[in-house]
């Protein structure tokens, strides 16, 4: 299966220029011929609004109607482009479930607007083939989104021949404990994936590093470890002992930048470090390859061919053991 993800740093709110960005992107590499034969393509969280809106009243310009926004009808247009599956994180405006006026028609903080935080999945022949709302919110978006109804978990058409694939899709914050209320070994979105025996894990993304801005630009092309790290930890239902006899691959779909200050967190600046990784019962987790923490760019990975990372699971006391031709990888 060959499986890509769009890195870039979409600008808060420029919604126009963040729809030419991702094309600009994304032809760079179909002139080199590096799209052909794609089956998925996994945008980040909120791709062409941007994350850090403040409220419903400041995100109320950017929210779209359920599966039919200039989102989903850019998904819908890449899709068929690239005869293969394509999945983007927008904002949501619902009325009783379901919004689906026309885009043109004011949507506002006032009018009784429901918003969720979504992924929507279309299919290469531009149908929308699956439609998510984040479950567990940050301290970011439950200022304007509500809680989706559960995670999601089905059977999926991927690529241009559509072949069914158990999945399952998460956004961001849902792999982490509900809150940061729950246990932390509750792992929710983890569990829910084992128990659909997903084959393929969507995570699209707009998390948030600690690094500074030096940090970020003196190693742009370097992965932010730490993040990595975490989202494995996150993940652990999914290998090890407890894990499935068949492989789940799981892509991390993040997008990289800063977007100023918010009350509660301060500085928001993005971990970039998209990902896609083989998780299975036993000790070994397969990392095909990783972006860099500042990198604008596609992250293309065939999982028929041999990943650029493994890394060997050991007891907690003992470090990450890890092997490939990239920068090592490691966790406590």
């Amino acid at each position: 299966m060959r499986i890509a993800t769009l890195q870039f740093s979409p600008r808060l709110g420029e919604v126009a220029a963040n729809f030419s960005r991702a094309e600009s992107l994304l032809m760079r590499e179909e002139r080199e011929g590096l799209l052909e034969n794609i089956d998925l393509l996994v945008l980040p969280e909120l791709a062409f609004a941007g994350y850090n809106h403040s409220s419903l009243a400041a995100i109320a310009p950017f929210l779209e109607p359920t599966a039919a926004g200039p989102s989903t009808r850019w998904a819908a247009r890449t899709a068929k482009r690239l005869k293969c599956t394509v999945a983007v994180g927008y904002a949501e405006a619902a009325a009783e479930g379901n919004y689906n006026t026309i885009f043109d028609r004011q949507i506002t903080a006032e009018s009784g607007t429901i918003a969720y935080n979504s992924l929507v999945f279309v299919s290469s022949g531009g149908d929308i083939v699956a439609h998510y709302r984040k479950s567990f919110l940050y301290y970011t978006d439950e200022t304007w989104a509500q809680e989706g109804q559960g995670f999601w978990a089905g059977v999926l058409p991927i690529g241009d021949k559509g072949q069914q694939v158990k999945a399952a899709a998460g956004i961001c914050m849902d792999i982490n404990p509900y809150r940061f209320e729950a246990p932390w070994t509750a792992y929710e979105f983890a569990n829910h994936a084992r128990e659909a025996r997903a084959k393929v894990v969507v995570i699209s993304m707009a998390w948030i590093t600690r690094l500074s801005a030096e940090e970020i630009s003196s190693q742009a092309m370097v992965p932010d470890h730490d993040t990595v790290n975490y989202w494995v930890e996150r993940l652990s239902p999914l290998f090890g002992p407890q894990g499935a006899q068949s492989e789940a691959i799981i892509l991390c779909a993040n997008r990289a930048g800063e977007e100023g200050i918010s009350p509660r967190i301060g500085e928001v600046r993005y971990a970039g470090s998209s990902c896609v990784m083989g998780m299975t019962k036993g000790d070994q987790i397969r990392i095909w390859d990783i972006l860099g923490r500042a990198q604008e760019g596609i992250l293309l990975v065939d999982t028929d061919s041999p990943p650029a990372y493994s890394i060997t699971l050991k007891p907690r006391s003992e470090p990450l053991a890890v092997t490939g031709a990239g920068p090592e990888l490691a966790t406590g």
